[in-house]
């Protein structure tokens, strides 16, 4: 992000709008598989709301919206910059993961800034307990448990969850399996 950012503050919407366009050009490769696409604040000591708004959050939606392969992951925040982003997801009832990477690209520490309703939050620690889940599993060990006995509620819950970019969609033929962004979230 220091590259693209140019210095260590990212603030105002203009310089937003110039990283995201810079963020998209740079990833316009996609990958074969659902890959997390860090977003890297090493060096970035303050990053304003309206700014994270234009970049980050506007990637991320942008990723989502044409289904990439790519899902953005916030990396080495400081707290100031952490609670800039929890204002933005809060304020759209939305959810990113952040974590911290290591300079061999280990990650560590992962975890949701925002908040899900309780339906998806739960499903979201189910997927991320099991390591990978679909519909019909999660349907059977859970669905008693949980009151939810239709496929087709726990589908629209993964796909709620990948439309926000925190699992992993994997699909083979008509069948879908999803799996945590990142192994360690919580």
């Amino acid at each position: 992000m220091k590259d693209l950012v140019g210095a260590d503050i990212l603030a105002g919407a203009v310089n937003g709008k110039a990283v995201f366009a810079n963020s998209v050009s740079k990833t316009s490769v996609e990958p074969k598989e659902p890959t997390a696409l860090f977003l890297d604040f090493s060096g970035i000591e303050v990053a304003t709301a309206s700014a994270l708004r234009e970049s980050v959050i506007a990637l991320k939606a942008y990723k989502r919206s044409i289904g990439s392969n790519l899902y953005p992951v916030l990396a080495n925040i400081n707290d100031n910059i952490e609670d800039e982003i929890r204002v933005l997801m809060d304020a759209r009832n939305d959810a990113i993961i952040a974590c911290t990477l290591d300079g061999d690209g280990r990650v560590s520490g992962a975890r949701l800034i925002g908040d899900l309703d309780p339906k998806q939050a739960m499903t979201f620690r189910l997927v991320v307990r099991l390591n990978g889940a679909d519909a019909g599993s999660l349907m059977k060990k859970f669905g008693e448990e949980e009151k939810t006995t239709s496929t087709t509620a726990w589908n629209n819950r993964l796909a709620g969850l990948v439309q926000r970019g925190l699992l992993r969609e994997f699909t083979n033929g008509r069948s879908k399996f999803y799996r945590p962004l990142l192994e360690e979230a919580s």
